[in-house]
């Protein structure tokens, strides 16, 4: 149960993504000290589905250099392929018969660009300006849609305050970040 919500800002070539603090379990939700949203590098990630994943994500991912300039060859392959590693050694990857392995959903912002891996690793960018994530990710959605006038801040803020209403899984406060604020 979470909400993230990421915006491109076009013109001033910047990604800024905000969530939630809600954590859950069966009926209950209560507020967790630690964040969904953080920076790793010269990245802002934002993400769902477990702490423990969050806590890898942040701690222990070391994102490898970026070596060429095709940026989503780059999410595809070599970030990707860490992600996967360092959930494997932290106990995070789910194996499968099959061979299937699944990791969790999350939001990635890299200067000017939003991607969304989901649980089987695959690399999305959205032709919008803008994603989301998580059981309000309707909600936000909807309110994203809405408010393309405002500010990416604003947007994200009334589209995390929508989920919250709406929705029994996102709780405030959020925390927002972007690509440019160190």
């Amino acid at each position: 149960m979470t909400c993230i919500v990421g915006i491109i800002d076009k013109k001033n070539n910047v990604a800024t993504i905000g969530g939630d603090c809600a954590a859950s379990s069966n009926s209950n939700v209560f507020q967790r000290k630690d964040k969904k949203v953080f920076r790793n590098g010269e990245f802002v990630i934002g993400c769902t589905t477990s702490f423990r994943m969050i806590q890898l994500l942040q701690y222990s991912f070391i994102p490898p250099k970026i070596n060429n300039k095709n940026i989503h060859k780059y999410m595809c392959t070599d970030f990707i392929d860490e992600v996967r590693k360092c959930f494997s050694e932290g106990g995070f990857l789910q194996r499968y018969q099959d061979g299937d392995e699944k990791g969790g959903s999350f939001l990635v912002g890299y200067k000017d660009r939003l991607f969304k891996i989901d649980s089987d690793f695959q690399v999305g960018e959205n032709k919008m300006e803008y994603d989301v994530i998580g059981s309000g990710s309707d909600f936000a959605l909807g309110s994203l849609f809405s408010t393309t006038a405002l500010e990416p801040k604003k947007r994200i803020i009334i589209a995390l305050k929508s989920a919250e209403y709406l929705s029994m899984g996102v709780l405030s406060p959020f925390t927002i970040l972007s690509t440019t604020n160190k």
